[in-house]
């Protein structure tokens, strides 16, 4: 490639093609400064918080970020991977990237990494990166599998905002949500139907919690809800079972304003007044195990239904990176990935 360029000239390097996971964050430790500066990125987002900044920034900067990182870093200290010295959200995503790029090994010219939209490895420093090794075309892959402003979109948003200011930009395809994929319905369905086979009591209900966003960014257009409800719809349809064995959720409200309903904690509150003693629980909008589904769902939702008079409760892990949910990564990658492989 270097042969007929002049004396002197930097080295060209081989073009490659690159693959980049985007995924949500999370904090470098749990100490206060640690996840107070999270927080402080994640919480200034207006893709995430819509309401106007002149109201917003004296709320978060005065009275949000001097309490709430103490909360929040006792709740990641809870399931912090000690081993690692990082949360189960970035062990787990380096593990996909790893599993992906095994995968990929057939392809000299592909290079696979991760990303995160806040925290580190931040998206702007593997971009760069990227750039450094030669790609010249770049699929993004925002690992949310229903479509919202609050995910894909900031994700992809953060990628076009380092793009700007690359004098000598790459090309790059985003992959689209995946929420109805086949391949993803019958991967996560499968995941449903051996975690439920693998426990040792029958649940009476099955439910799919999702992460919640305030109803007004529903009314504003945002189509998470919708996708949401398919996908469960779907996953049920598939699996063959009947429509009151599954139910949908949402979790993780923030503030007083009104979420989408019904809300996760709630119901876990009701279902054992209603003769409902028996849940497995999982989290469809997460690729990846992280705070909201071990914490959150897995110890504080456990707690609230057993101390509301349940019996059996079951958290189904996220597809992480089993060898199901590295199949449907995998395939998806490839589709996005014709005519330039």
């Amino acid at each position: 490639m270097s042969d007929h360029l002049p004396p002197a000239h930097p080295p060209v390097k081989e073009q490659k093609i690159g693959v980049l996971l985007l995924n949500l964050g999370t904090p470098d430790a749990t100490d206060y400064w640690s996840v107070r500066r999270y927080l402080k990125e994640f919480l200034s987002d207006p893709r995430v918080i819509e309401t106007p900044k002149w109201l917003w920034w004296p709320l978060l900067n005065l009275v949000i970020l001097s309490v709430r990182p103490q909360k929040s870093g006792h709740a990641y200290a809870q399931i912090w991977d000690k081993e690692e010295n990082a949360s189960p959200l970035l062990v787990i995503t380096r593990k996909q990237t790893a599993a992906l790029a095994e995968r990929m090994a057939g392809h000299d010219n592909v290079v696979v990494d991760f990303a995160m939209r806040y925290g580190n490895p931040s998206t702007k420093s593997v971009l760069e990166k990227m750039q450094a090794e030669g790609c010249t075309k770049i699929l993004l892959v925002p690992l949310y599998p229903q479509n919202s402003a609050t995910t894909t979109a900031t994700a992809n948003d953060k990628a076009f905002d380092v793009l700007k200011t690359m004098r000598r930009q790459p090309a790059v395809r985003t992959m689209p949500a995946y929420f109805e994929d086949p391949k993803y319905i019958e991967t996560l369905g499968n995941s449903i139907r051996d975690g439920v086979a693998a426990l040792d009591f029958e649940p009476d209900l099955v439910i799919t919690s999702y992460h919640g966003m305030p109803v007004t960014y529903l009314e504003r257009g945002d189509v998470y809800h919708c996708q949401c409800y398919k996908t469960t719809r779907l996953v049920q349809e598939y699996l063959g079972w009947p429509k009151d064995k599954l139910m949908v959720t949402f979790q993780s409200r923030f503030g007083p304003t009104k979420w989408l309903e019904p809300y996760t904690d709630k119901t876990l509150e009701a279902l054992p007044g209603k003769g409902v003693k028996k849940v497995a629980i999982l989290a469809p909008a997460f690729s990846a195990d992280c705070i909201e589904t071990l914490e959150e769902i897995s110890m504080e939702g456990r707690d609230t239904f057993l101390e509301a008079g349940g019996e059996n409760f079951a958290y189904i892990p996220c597809l992480n990176d089993s060898a199901g949910g590295m199949d449907m990564i995998e395939d998806m990658v490839r589709r996005e990935l014709a005519g330039w492989l």
